[in-house]
């Protein structure tokens, strides 16, 4: 049985993570925090889950940093993460971190896209990206898993089987996503603020949105060699879901065959990756709640166009169930332990 903290308990991601370990049989919530909360009882905190945390710790996190726990979870705004996580390892605790702080393999490029000096450079050389689809046996051996932003989770799954296999030029591949106003977090802000959104599209972080360099980093990788797409993220009137449309340009004889081989030779045996049959495209609706990606692609051979689909709960996948995904692989139990529920419907 693990001892669980989640550090940052109170947002959407922290509210996730709560509903996913619940009925996990190998955890045991000891720990929450919450700066904003923490003066407030914590049936009231968390009045989803009443008289199901009774036995729990509750308060502000500089106060339970020390408290004892097996494994943290990190659902913390960006930039404070790379200071709690040191404290933490050094105790010999796991840290899951879904901040950005560990994902970036550069720091200067972390440091030019956030804005702030890095707390713990010598630890983000140590974590691994919590992708398990391409990290999976990186990430059973680490004791610091940088879980991936939701945007690149949906466009990196889309893509990454065709720049592994050399597919697709490694030129003008462009992702156009569409996103729920939950990707904004819990705190009002009036972009998405849903009042202002309802009834309208709108895109949002041009030129280059944050998200951006994570994706490049991984594509690169798949490619062998430096990927840099174009990625335009749109804000729709929907609570949740992600829906990535990715265009490449296939290398010439290049065929559908091929294509849909690529992506059976990747995620043929994923438990969380399905790919769509001939004549069904993703839906938000069809993963909604669930950790499942849904991914379709088709193949314009004459023009050499390929279009690949997929989708994500951007709270789940996208962020606390990778999160849960990447905890099961680090602490030993089955990697669908957690995650088994099904998308909800309607």
């Amino acid at each position: 049985m693990k001892r669980v903290a989640i550090f940052g308990a109170t947002g959407y991601t922290g509210f996730e993570l709560i509903r996913l370990l619940l009925p996990h049989p190998g955890v045991r919530i000891d720990v929450l925090t919450s700066e904003q909360y923490s003066s407030q009882p914590l049936a009231q905190a968390f009045p989803h889950f009443k008289e199901k945390l009774a036995a729990v710790s509750f308060g502000k996190m500089e106060r339970l940093l020390s408290a004892e726990f097996d494994v943290a979870f990190l659902a913390l705004p960006h930039t404070l993460s790379s200071s709690v996580a040191g404290p933490l390892l050094s105790r010999g605790i796991p840290v899951i971190d879904l901040s950005a702080d560990f994902r970036f393999r550069s720091i200067p490029l972390y440091e030019s896209v956030y804005g702030v000096a890095h707390k713990s450079p010598a630890l983000a050389a140590k974590a691994v990206y919590g992708l398990p689809e391409i990290h999976r046996a990186a990430i059973r051996k680490t004791r610091l898993a940088a879980v991936p932003g939701c945007f690149p989770t949906s466009v990196i799954l889309g893509l990454y089987p065709l720049l592994e296999e050399g597919l697709v030029d490694r030129k003008g591949i462009v992702a156009d996503c569409k996103t729920g106003v939950s990707g904004g977090g819990r705190g009002p802000t009036l972009g998405f603020h849903y009042p202002e959104v309802e009834g309208g599209v709108r895109p949002y972080g041009l030129p280059k949105h944050r998200h951006n360099p994570e994706m490049d980093q991984e594509l690169s990788i798949a490619a062998g060699g430096k990927v840099e797409i174009t990625f335009v993220p749109h804000l729709m009137p929907m609570v949740r879901g992600i829906l990535a449309t990715c265009y490449a340009m296939a290398k010439a004889k290049v065929t559908a065959k091929d294509v849909e081989a690529a992506y059976r030779k990747r995620y043929g045996k994923e438990p969380f990756v399905r790919l769509l049959p001939p004549g069904l495209l993703p839906s938000t609706k069809d993963v909604r709640g669930s950790n499942f990606c849904d991914i379709a692609w088709r193949v314009d051979e004459k023009s050499r166009r390929v279009v690949v689909v997929s989708t994500i709960d951007n709270l789940v996948k996208g962020a606390a169930g990778a999160a849960v995904q990447c905890f099961n692989l680090m602490s030993g139990f089955p990697e669908e332990e957690g995650l088994r529920a099904m998308p909800l419907f309607p």
